[in-house]
């Protein structure tokens, strides 16, 4: 069973959901979000103890103004361990949560040594720039989030029309809220110098990516694997920029390799 608790840090309050048993494993979610009732945190919570705090601004996580930056939000993601009491989790992370994740594992190299990143975003390479999430509409996500786009708007929507204003409203209420945090790490593009520092990561790592990622697409994911010594690279057949929902067990598998 997965339930959401409430943490103290130095920059405020922080909603994190906990389940399940075994090694600790703490998972930074992408700038989606993510929710109580997702099959991949079950997943998790099936294997590990699972620990998955909410960025400032999203769920009941207060936002910070103090919280400006990339340097912040990787000191406050340590601040939200420390408040857990962990000591060398697994971290895992996706899309936005892999860029913290990977900065976290370069700033403090010594404090990380498993580290799994899921279509992370960080990196920036001219000749294949990430779409601008903050200009897409509603209707446009799927495609550039899903291999099917059919399945992933279905998945997004829970089978609602995403025209309808009792779909629509609410999403954009909340994506206004959780973007306002999101942006000031991706935009206008996912590039806070981890290219300087990403050579400092020590960490066992494996990269998971999904073959069909528009978002974050796999030249990203060569880069990744060139840059971290080491890494290992599990590309998913099938499996868009949201791989952690259309291939769950394939993601599994590719956790497990770090034990």
């Amino acid at each position: 069973m997965i339930t959401s608790k409430t943490i103290q840090t130095p920059k405020g309050a922080v909603e994190y959901l906990e389940g399940g048993s075994g090694p600790d494993l703490v998972f930074l979610h992408g700038a989606g979000g993510i929710t109580a009732d997702s099959p991949f945190l079950a997943a998790l919570a099936a294997k590990y103890h699972l620990y998955a705090p909410f960025l400032p601004g999203y769920g009941e996580s207060e936002d910070n103004p103090d919280i400006r930056d990339m340097l912040d939000v990787t000191l406050h993601t340590y601040d939200v361990l420390a408040a857990l009491g962990l000591h060398k989790p697994i971290l895992v992370g996706h899309s936005l949560g892999g860029m913290i994740a990977a900065e976290m594992a370069a700033v403090a190299p010594n404090d990380i040594d498993r580290l799994c990143l899921i279509a992370a975003a960080g990196l920036w390479i001219d000749s294949h720039p990430v779409p601008d999430l903050f200009s897409l509409l509603p209707r446009e996500l799927p495609a550039v989030l899903f291999h099917d786009p059919v399945a992933g708007a279905a998945t997004m929507t829970r089978n609602v029309n995403m025209q309808d204003p009792a779909f629509l409203i609410p999403f954009l209420v909340r994506n206004a809220r959780q973007l306002g945090m999101a942006g000031k790490l991706l935009f206008p593009i996912p590039e806070r110098g981890l290219k300087d520092r990403i050579h400092r990561i020590k960490a066992r790592t494996v990269l998971v990516w999904g073959d069909s990622d528009r978002m974050v697409p796999a030249p990203y994911a060569q880069a990744f694997k060139a840059a971290i010594n080491g890494a290992e690279l599990v590309s998913v057949p099938e499996a868009g920029h949201m791989v952690i929902v259309e291939q769950t067990a394939a993601v599994m598998a590719a956790i497990g390799r770090l034990g």
